[in-house]
């Protein structure tokens, strides 16, 4: 995809060690270590680094000039099983599964089904969001719930259920009713004044889609955005079909020891449910940086991509991305966090790079840490500034 390199990326030839032409050269590196006196891993192999933070397995995807430039797995997918971890290994998304939804969400506005910016409560059919002296002067949208920045307080972050459970329904779930295993989702405050960062929130963006289509979650995903980006090993499935679970990661906890089940199952699949792969995420990224230039609209024009790129006024936040400003470039970028997973997704708005970075094991936040630092080390991203407030 040279065609769409833009001149600045020409500042990539240029780094802190010789920088050479090949995927391989830049693999090396983040395997080996990159030393730096004040981070004391910073020179442990990625081997080494597993071992470390007691984090059975890795999966890593790296962007560069708008394509995957290399992608590898490292260490183990199932410490019971002994399963090493490959490119086609799944791992749970967790929370990088709101971008995915908040794509489809602008989809289905591009088909004229609803605008995101009408009252949420008059496109629900199932639940509505309970009125309350928040929502007297002002109504909840749906490029809010995307935003968090609808006022709701619920703060959710969800632990999953063991699969053998029977699961609560969303509007269980919105109610905190008995089934459920969190909180209600109710107004803390008057919507677009604060960030609040709200699983709850996304969660009734699911019921949104489900009430507007009247189709199952995953399969409604898989026609709006997995296939036609080609993300052929992504699912929203929860469970985890059988035929899929032979390639997928076993969640571990804090000392890299199975929990008892192999995974937990999340129907919050908008806000928690993807299972995917590092280069699936990297080609949904690359996707959305493609479509912000109008260089592909597999999915959504351009127009609506850069509604999942521009701040909506208050908080770091986009419809569906965290924004970052480093140097004087921009990135959007994603965390995950399910009950031993954790991941992340991280891409320049403009220039072309970034990368995937997933892992099966609590303490994975430490290793993505490190990693993050030698990919954007090695491949001369911009410096990280203050994110957008």
């Amino acid at each position: 995809m040279k065609k769409y390199r833009l001149a600045s990326l020409t500042f990539l030839t240029i780094s802190l060690f010789s920088v050479a032409a090949n995927g391989q050269d830049y693999q090396t590196r983040i395997e080996q270590g990159l030393a730096d006196p004040d981070i004391d891993v910073s020179e442990l192999s990625i081997d080494e680094l597993l071992e470390r933070f007691n984090v059975p397995g890795v999966s890593i995807a790296v962007i560069r000039d708008f394509d995957i430039h290399w992608a590898k797995g490292y260490g183990i997918a199932d410490v019971e099983s002994g399963a090493a971890v490959n490119t086609e290994t799944l791992f749970q998304a967790a929370s990088i599964s709101k971008p995915v939804n908040a794509m489809a969400l602008l989809k289905a506005a591009e088909e004229g089904r609803f605008s995101i910016d009408e009252d949420v409560n008059n496109l629900l059919s199932s639940w509505q969001i309970p009125e309350s002296e928040h929502t007297e002067s002002a109504f909840v949208t749906p490029r809010m719930l995307a935003s968090h920045t609808s006022g709701l307080g619920d703060g959710l972050g969800f632990p999953g259920y063991e699969p053998q459970i029977a699961l609560p329904s969303l509007p269980q779930i919105f109610d905190g009713a008995e089934q459920s295993n969190v909180g209600v989702v109710r107004m803390a405050r008057p919507p677009m004044t604060a960030y609040h960062y709200s699983g709850g929130g996304v969660t009734i963006l699911q019921q949104l889609l489900l009430d507007t289509y009247d189709k199952p979650y995953a399969e409604l995903l898989q026609d709006m955005v997995l296939e036609p980006i080609g993300m052929s090993s992504s699912t929203f499935q929860q469970p985890l079909p059988v035929d899929r679970d032979r390639n997928a990661a076993r969640a571990h906890g804090i000392s890299g020891a199975t929990m008892g089940p192999k995974w937990h199952v999340y129907p919050e699949l908008a806000a928690a449910g993807l299972w995917t792969t590092s280069t699936d995420l990297a080609k949904f990224a690359i996707e959305v940086q493609l479509s912000y230039q109008n260089h592909s609209n597999k999915v959504l024009t351009q127009a609506s991509t850069s509604e999942m790129l521009s701040p909506v006024g208050v908080g770091p936040f986009a419809v569906g991305f965290s924004l970052s400003k480093r140097g004087e470039g921009w990135y959007f970028d994603h965390g995950g966090s399910n009950w031993g997973f954790q991941a992340q997704l991280t891409a320049h708005k403009v220039n072309g790079y970034g990368y995937a970075i997933m892992t099966n094991g609590f303490m994975g936040g430490q290793l993505i840490a490190e990693l993050s630092r030698r990919i954007e080390a090695s491949y001369a991203f911009d410096s990280l500034a203050e994110p957008v407030r």
